[in-house]
C-alpha cells in the first residue's frame, strides 16, 4: 500500500479513487481548480492555478486524474513548479495515452506511468463498490507500475500490465463494451418510440430484454450470448429491418451484423447460411447525397 496519495482532480473517477483509497485506510489528498462537493471523510483543496508544489511533496504518489487534453498541460505546470522529485512516483488515469503524456516530467527522475481502472463511474460514492474485482490497466516504468499495481489492490482491483502502444487499442474496446453498449440501447429505446411507446414505456419495456441478455454474457461470452435473426439466418427478417431503418441506422445495423455474423461463423455456422446472411446485409442502401451549397 502507498504511504500516501495526492490526486488532481476532483471528477468523477478522482474522487471515487481517493473515495475507495481512503476507505482502504490510505492517506489521500485531493485538490481541484474549483470549489466542488465530495463525499466524506474526503476534503477539497481548492488551487485556482494548480496544486501547490508544498502540498504534492507530501504525497509519495500524485495521481493527474483529469481529461486526457489536460494531462500533459498539467504535467508541463508541475515541471515548471518544481512540484514533482526524484523520489515520488506520478502515474494519469487516461485509458488511451501512456506514460509519454508525463513527458516534461521526465528531468524529475520521477517514476512515470498510468493507472485506468477498467469500470464505469457514474457517481464517486459508487467507486468502492464498483472497484472491487474489477480490472486495472497499468504502464509506464517499473517503479510506476509496481505502485500503480499497490494501488490498484488496495481499494481491489485486479491490475494487469500493458504497454503504452496498445493502450489505444485497449480503450477502443472499453469504449465498446461500456459507452457504444449505452447508444446502442439509446438507439433501441428511439426505434421503439417511433413505433408508438413513449421513451419511459420503451426503455421499460427493453429494461428486462437487457437485464437477460446481460445475465446470458455474464453465464459465458459473447459467442455464446448471441441470439437474434443473424445467428438464426433469418435474412428475410434481416431485410425487412433494413427496409424501414434510417440510412444512419441501417449502416449502422449492417455493421453490427456482419459483426454478429463473425460471432456466428465461429460458433459453426455453416458457410451457405453465412454467405445468405452476408448478402442480406450487403443490401444496398441509398446514397447520402452531398450537403447543398
Amino acid at each position: 500500500m502507498p504511504e500516501s496519495v495526492g490526486i488532481v482532480g476532483a471528477g468523477r473517477m478522482g474522487t471515487g479513487l481517493a473515495l475507495a483509497l481512503a476507505r482502504a485506510g490510505t492517506p489521500v489528498r485531493l485538490t481541484s481548480r474549483r470549489e466542488v462537493r465530495v463525499p466524506a471523510p474526503l476534503r477539497v483543496a481548492v488551487a485556482p492555478d494548480g496544486p501547490d508544489a508544498g502540498w504534492l511533496r507530501d504525497a509519495s504518489v500524485v495521481v493527474l486524474a483529469v481529461t486526457d487534453d489536460r494531462i500533459r498541460d498539467l504535467a508541463q505546470r508541475l515541471w515548471d513548479g518544481r512540484a514533482i522529485t526524484a523520489t515520488q512516483t506520478v502515474l494519469h488515469c487516461s485509458g488511451v495515452l501512456g506514460q509519454e503524456a508525463l513527458a516534461p516530467l521526465v528531468p524529475t527522475r520521477a517514476a512515470l506511468g498510468s493507472l485506468h481502472p477498467l469500470q464505469t463511474i457514474s457517481e464517486p460514492e459508487v467507486a468502492p463498490e464498483r472497484f472491487k474485482g474489477a480490472w486495472a490497466a497499468v504502464e509506464g516504468s517499473a517503479a510506476a507500475m509496481e505502485k500503480a499495481e499497490a494501488i490498484a489492490r488496495s481499494v481491489g482491483l485486479k491490475p494487469f500490465r500493458i504497454t503504452a502502444k496498445a493502450k489505444t487499442l485497449y480503450h477502443a474496446g472499453a469504449v465498446f463494451a461500456s459507452n457504444y453498449l449505452v447508444v446502442v440501447e439509446a438507439v433501441a429505446q428511439r426505434l421503439l418510440r417511433h413505433a408508438g411507446l413513449s421513451d419511459d414505456d420503451a426503455w421499460a419495456a427493453l429494461s428486462p430484454l437487457v437485464r437477460g441478455t446481460i445475465t446470458n454474457l455474464l453465464a459465458g461470452d459473447p459467442r455464446a450470448a448471441l441470439t437474434g435473426p443473424v445467428a438464426r439466418g433469418d435474412t428475410e427478417t434481416i431485410l425487412r429491418h433494413l427496409s424501414v431503418l434510417t440510412i444512419d441506422d441501417a449502416r449502422l445495423y449492417q455493421a453490427l451484423g456482419r459483426a454478429a455474423l463473425e460471432l456466428a461463423r465461429k460458433r459453426g455456422m455453416d458457410d451457405e447460411t453465412a454467405q445468405r446472411v452476408a448478402d442480406a446485409l450487403a443490401t444496398d442502401l441509398p446514397p447520402v447525397l452531398p450537403p447543398q451549397g
